[in-house]
């Protein structure tokens, strides 16, 4: 999007720099001048805008703490619909469109589509007889939409989305709207170890029993998040009292619905656990880690009420 605004001062930059100075890096910016001004260049900046613009809001989702599952879901196939009517001939000529107008509007010369492909900064004995059309609307438009769409598929296959759904309905958001119990039921069927023959059976007749009994129950209107669905289940006895219904939703908690969590874990270990503090103990890693990446909710508490808690563990020579 920046590239795209910023293009015509880009340009005059690159210009400027090529022009005036003799070093390095004017060959560097006359070359950059070059692919940049190119067909090919604007028109893989319009494709990285259109795929970016019809993914962004599902990368935003799965990366979200607090997921919603039934949005996320949602918006994967609504995403993979967006990008099939995206590579269909209409959206060709649109997207073409687009690209021509941009061309047009700062002033530069657009290509040829029944003329033969010259690429930029490359050899042309890899393309010899190749013809603008196929390599821009096959090779470069179809090709990158198509991988876009086996990676959807791969990461979230037939199985996969399926039991997104079926974790879907768990979701306590606006007063358990989601439940369905057909589709607990079949959640529970992909764990056949975990759960024996008696309380597949016996798992119906307690969903019945529990969503009756949460749903009059006020301490479980405002919950959002299957986290503290659990938290609540716990801290009210439910845990025990449905604990088939329990030990499903602790296998639906612990499952990797999305990495995000768990990268930015790795990535503020990086942080902490640096070459100076190499040889910390286990105990003493998960503290550091806690507090910084939680740090958010610490920053509210006071350094007053932290000094009096630590002076309240024992009795010190020096009061803090």
């Amino acid at each position: 999007m920046h590239v795209m605004s910023l293009y015509p001062s880009t340009r005059k930059v690159l210009f400027r720099l090529g022009k005036e100075s003799n070093s390095a890096e004017a060959l560097g910016a006359q070359t950059m001048l070059e692919v940049f001004k190119s067909f090919e260049f604007v028109f893989m900046l319009h494709l990285m805008n259109e795929i970016f613009g019809y993914t962004s809001d599902l990368s935003n989702a799965l990366q979200k703490r607090d997921q919603d599952i039934v949005n996320a879901v949602d918006l994967l196939e609504f995403t993979k619909v967006q990008l099939q009517v995206l590579r269909e001939d209409d959206g060709w000529k649109e997207f073409l469109e687009n690209v021509t107008s941009f061309y047009v509007k700062h002033n530069v010369r657009c290509v040829d589509m029944d003329g033969k492909y010259k690429p930029i900064q490359r050899a042309r004995a890899f393309y010899k007889n190749a013809m603008n059309y196929h390599r821009f609307h096959a090779d470069m438009f179809l090709g990158v939409i198509d991988r876009q769409l086996q990676e959807l598929n791969n990461r979230f296959d037939e199985v996969n989305t399926e039991l997104l759904r079926c974790m879907a309905s768990f979701s306590p958001a606006k007063s358990f709207s989601s439940f369905n119990i057909d589709d607990l039921v079949k959640l529970a069927g992909f764990y056949p170890h975990d759960f024996d023959f008696e309380e597949m059976h016996q798992l119906p007749f307690q969903l019945n029993l529990y969503i009756t009994d949460v749903r009059n129950d006020e301490n479980f209107t405002n919950l959002r998040s299957l986290a503290e669905l659990s938290m609540m289940l716990v801290r009210t006895g439910r845990a025990l009292r449905y604990d088939i219904v329990y030990k499903l939703l602790k296998l639906v908690l612990v499952l990797p619905v999305a990495t995000a969590g768990v990268e930015r874990v790795f990535s503020s270990m990086n942080y902490i656990k640096n070459k100076l503090r190499s040889k910390m103990g286990q105990k003493y890693l998960n503290g550091c880690l806690v507090t910084f990446i939680e740090r958010d909710f610490f920053l509210q508490v006071k350094d007053e009420d932290i000094t009096t808690h630590f002076q309240s563990i024992k009795d010190r020579k020096v009061i803090l």
